[in-house]
């Protein structure tokens, strides 16, 4: 007899959208790897991007927000997992899972560590370094307790891996390192990539309703492309994602050869044309879906420090020192160095295949689906057999589970039956 997911969605996975909508597909392909019988709820209305789950075997439920239905939903679909996506899903239903469903394994797909891009967000807006003032902020204290009350949480990043277990001090037990987990690139595949002379232009590219994505198309719009075009005035720069607002549009300037494309329909199509990709991100968290692309497709980068982290590994000497991060292009945070990097890689084809190679290995090495998908299964067994014992011993968690039970339960039945007499 098949297991049981049930995986409640913040909304509904946009894979060709944002990195998000990436990660949920490889975690459910994981799951049927398994032979597991899916199904994915959400509260969240359906957009035009939305994938069919239908057509790869998941069934479909739209649920809604504080309304006893999904009460008798989860306990007549009595799941042996339920995997919340973003702590704010378990804030709405672990409770009602931990009520109707209480042998059932509650794991939470944090997506990125939301605390510490909102925390990253504020500094860069008060122009502060970050610091814990900024870390410790309303969120954290939400998402950390959602962690506690959750039996397992899946952690994007290791630097936001060593941030909840050094600044947060949560028990390595309820934590599970699971980057994305990608195919292997194979030589067969990178023969077929355009060659470095086959390609041209720029490409950026991101949701734009993500904040951190429009900040960068920003900022390369009015500091960094100038800079570039001083030295490659022919260039193009290509500006992809979901969602441009009619603020995004506006930048679009053909005289300057800023270009916004809008959607992309095919991300491996239009990476797999341009030649160099810039991710100036200045503010945010987990890691970067578009660096993923870039490397996938064969395009050397140029990104932030920011944009770099927990994508690369450090470089060890033989002193066993850290050298710099060795990465699928170059990590500048200077504007003018940006710009000079982008142009050296655009025009060096020999520097171009060194960083080409390296994204292939970097994927290869740090992202491999089997590693990862092994590793999650084997915590979950392990999860499963001392499931008693690991809920005995996080008191935090029983602690903040017996506090939302009384008051986030209590709310919400005091928002249905309001909503019953509108």
């Amino acid at each position: 007899m098949s297991k049981k997911l049930l995986i409640i969605g913040f909304v509904w996975p946009e894979p060709k959208s944002s990195a998000a909508g990436s990660r949920m597909m490889q975690l459910i392909e994981a799951f049927q790897s398994q032979n597991y019988k899916i199904t994915f709820a959400s509260p969240c209305a359906k957009s035009d991007n939305a994938f069919n789950l239908e057509r790869i075997g998941v069934k479909q439920v739209p649920i809604a927000l504080n309304h006893s239905s999904f009460d008798s939903f989860v306990k007549t679909l009595n799941p042996e997992i339920v995997m919340f996506d973003r702590f704010m899903m378990e804030e709405q239903f672990g409770w009602r899972v931990a009520e109707h469903c209480p042998k059932a394994i509650r794991i939470l797909d944090t997506e990125d560590f939301h605390a510490l891009r909102k925390g990253r967000q504020q500094a860069f807006k008060d122009k502060n370094n970050f610091d814990t003032s900024y870390l410790f902020n309303d969120i954290a204290k939400r998402e950390i307790a959602s962690i506690y009350r959750s039996d397992l949480s899946l952690i994007i990043s290791e630097v936001e891996m060593k941030i909840l277990k050094t600044q947060f001090k949560v028990d390595d037990s309820l934590l599970l390192y699971l980057p994305f987990m990608l195919n292997k690139i194979v030589d067969e595949n990178v023969k077929k990539l355009p060659s470095f002379k086959a390609r041209e232009h720029f490409i950026s590219i991101g949701n734009f309703l993500h904040e951190p994505n429009y900040n960068a198309v920003l900022y390369l719009k009015e500091t960094i492309w100038p800079l570039i075009r001083k030295q490659l005035p022919k260039a193009e720069l290509h500006i992809y994602g979901a969602y441009a607002s009619q603020k995004v549009n506006q930048l679009h300037n053909k005289k300057e050869q800023f270009l916004i494309k809008g959607f992309a329909n095919d991300v491996n199509e239009v990476m797999q044309h341009a030649k160099v990709c810039l991710a100036p991100i200045r503010f945010g968290a987990g890691l970067k879906g578009k660096l993923v692309d870039a490397m996938q497709n064969g395009t050397p980068c140029v990104m932030s420090a920011l944009a770099a982290e927990g994508m690369f590994e450090n470089k060890i000497n033989e002193e066993q020192k850290l050298n710099e991060i060795e990465a699928n292009g170059f990590i500048e945070d200077n504007p003018q160095e940006f710009a000079n990097k982008a142009v050296e890689l655009y025009i060096e084809e020999n520097i171009w295949k060194e960083k080409q190679n390296i994204g292939f290995e970097s994927i290869n090495k740090r992202f491999n689906k089997l590693v990862f998908q092994n590793e999650l299964f084997e915590r979950l067994a392990e999860t499963n057999q001392q499931l008693n014992k690991k809920r005995l011993h996080n008191f935090t968690g029983q602690m903040l589970m017996h506090h939302t039970l009384q008051s986030t339960k209590f709310m919400s039945r005091w928002i249905e039956e309001k909503q019953k007499k509108l």
